[in-house]
C-alpha cells in the first residue's frame, strides 16, 4: 500500500495538471477545448507523460539503489509514485469508458 505522502504527491501533480500547471505543451497549446480551456485530449496525453515519467524516475531509482548510489527509501517512494499514478490513471479510464458505455446505450 502507497504511503500518504506518495499518494498526497500523486494527486498534487494531478491537480496541477488538471488545472492548467507546467509548462504547456506544444500539442497543449493547439488542443484548446471550448472556453479556452485545454482539451480532454491534451489532459489525457499529459496525464500519460506524467506517468511515464514516474515511471522513468522509479526506474532510475531502481538502477541506483542496485549500484549502491542511492537510499532505498527513495526508491520505495518512487515506485510507490508510480504505483499511485498508474492506479488514478486506470480509475480515469475506467470511468470514461463507463460514461462512453452509458451514452452508448442512450435511446436516439
Amino acid at each position: 500500500m502507497p504511503s500518504p505522502i506518495a499518494a498526497a504527491n500523486a494527486y498534487a501533480s494531478l491537480a496541477r495538471l488538471g488545472a492548467g500547471g507546467g509548462a504547456p505543451s506544444a500539442s497543449a497549446l493547439t488542443n484548446v477545448g471550448p472556453g479556452g480551456g485545454a482539451s480532454f485530449g491534451s489532459l489525457v496525453e499529459n496525464a500519460l507523460s506524467s506517468m511515464a515519467a514516474k515511471g522513468r524516475e522509479a526506474d532510475a531509482k531502481a538502477m541506483q539503489a542496485a549500484a549502491g548510489k542511492a537510499d532505498l527509501v527513495d526508491v520505495v517512494t518512487a515506485v510507490a509514485e508510480t504505483e499511485v499514478a498508474v492506479q488514478t490513471l486506470v480509475s480515469v479510464r475506467d470511468k470514461v469508458i463507463s460514461a462512453y458505455e452509458e451514452i452508448f446505450r442512450m435511446p436516439i
